[in-house]
């Protein structure tokens, strides 16, 4: 007797999805028209997945072992007893010897090109692009000249001459696809391609155009326009729709950017804040006073305290990368110059602040 569970590789209590699922893994690989496929393993799969699918009739096959109506069975008509009802778009059974035209929608849409024409689309293309600190901070623009197929530009991708027009393709009468018929072991099964004619289109050149030859794409030089927004960073990548390769019939790929930001000798960045330093000799540092430093946006003068420490931190509000309506921060911190050698006065004057208990 057989095990449909262990011919679909499911556990007895497998939901019905979980059966679905591994009916279409088992049926892409074993049917007949595919490369590889074993017809006899096929129909095989097809018997219990037409049981386990059908909640009758899987209840009689875990109580009896079998079924009594419509599958299961040594007993039953056709094909073994395989129930063609529980596919998609069954049209009907001519008995047992007849034909059976059906079209298996979603369960074998990669044998037949998905029941359906599937639009097309041209290659994606990806470049990389250098940009300052400042630019990464604030944004910037780029022209770059891109050699890539595009859509004709004498005919504006319709792939008609000037003073021509479009007229409806005479292969698939103006759908853009045609349907194909195969005969199969179990029956004839119908799919759709997309018309090699005109491309899915629909509508033919009544008189080519003399520079794409009617193909509406052609290869040539494109300059494209890269707007970098503020506040990227290294490494991101900007993503332009349909500005990659053109494709005859469908629509372009897309354009990717990749960024690299050059390092800064003075700032860094830390999420939406900016990092960089002053430096004080230690005498500033003691006495404090007001000192410039340098901002994307130009000098900005800051006070430091008197006794301010090594490594302390001065946050200068709203100068640091843009995100949103507002800024994020600067963040200067101090680095404290020590003397490496002291002369005799300035070592005497140490020693007395030493005395001082400073």
């Amino acid at each position: 007797m057989k095990n449909y569970y262990d011919i679909l590789g499911v556990a007895k209590t497998a939901s019905e999805e979980e059966i679905k699922t591994a009916f279409r893994k088992l049926a892409h690989k074993l049917h007949p028209d595919k490369k590889g496929g074993d017809e006899m393993k096929f129909k095989e799969v097809s018997e219990a997945y037409s049981v386990l699918s059908d909640k009758k009739k899987r209840a009689e096959y875990d109580t009896y072992g079998k079924t009594f109506a419509g599958g299961g069975g040594p007993q039953q008509g056709g094909f073994g007893g395989f129930d063609f009802s529980n596919f998609q778009g069954f049209q009907g059974f001519a008995g047992q010897g007849g034909s059976v035209e059906f079209d298996l929608g979603d369960i074998f849409g990669d044998v037949f090109g998905g029941g359906q024409a599937r639009a097309r689309r041209g290659r994606d293309i990806s470049i990389d692009i250098e940009i300052s600190f400042r630019e990464s901070v604030f944004g910037a623009e780029r022209r770059v000249l891109l050699t890539k197929t595009g859509a004709c530009d004498m005919c504006d991708g319709s792939g008609a001459r000037k003073g021509s027009k479009l007229v409806t393709c005479t292969t698939c009468n103006g759908k853009g696809e045609v349907r194909e018929t195969r005969n199969s072991f179990f029956g004839t099964f119908s799919s759709a391609r997309q018309c090699s004619r005109c491309h899915g289109r629909g509508k033919v050149p009544e008189a080519a155009c003399d520079t794409c030859r009617g193909e509406g794409i052609r290869k040539r030089q494109e300059e494209i326009h890269i707007v970098v927004p503020a506040g990227v960073e290294d490494g991101e990548m900007i993503r332009m729709p349909g500005r990659g390769e053109a494709v005859q019939g469908g629509g372009a790929g897309d354009l990717y950017v990749k960024l690299h930001v050059k390092a800064d000798a003075k700032f860094s960045r830390d999420g939406n804040n900016l990092l960089t330093s002053l430096h004080l000799k230690l005498t500033e540092a003691l006495l404090g006073g007001e000192y410039r430093v340098h901002t994307l946006d130009g000098d900005e003068a800051i006070r430091v305290e008197s006794g301010v420490s090594h490594g302390e931190v001065i946050r200068v509000h709203g100068k640091g990368v843009p995100h949103g309506r507002g800024r994020g921060d600067l963040l200067v911190r101090i680095d404290v110059e020590f003397p490496k050698k002291l002369s005799r006065s300035a070592r005497e004057l140490v020693e007395k602040l030493q005395g001082e208990g400073l």
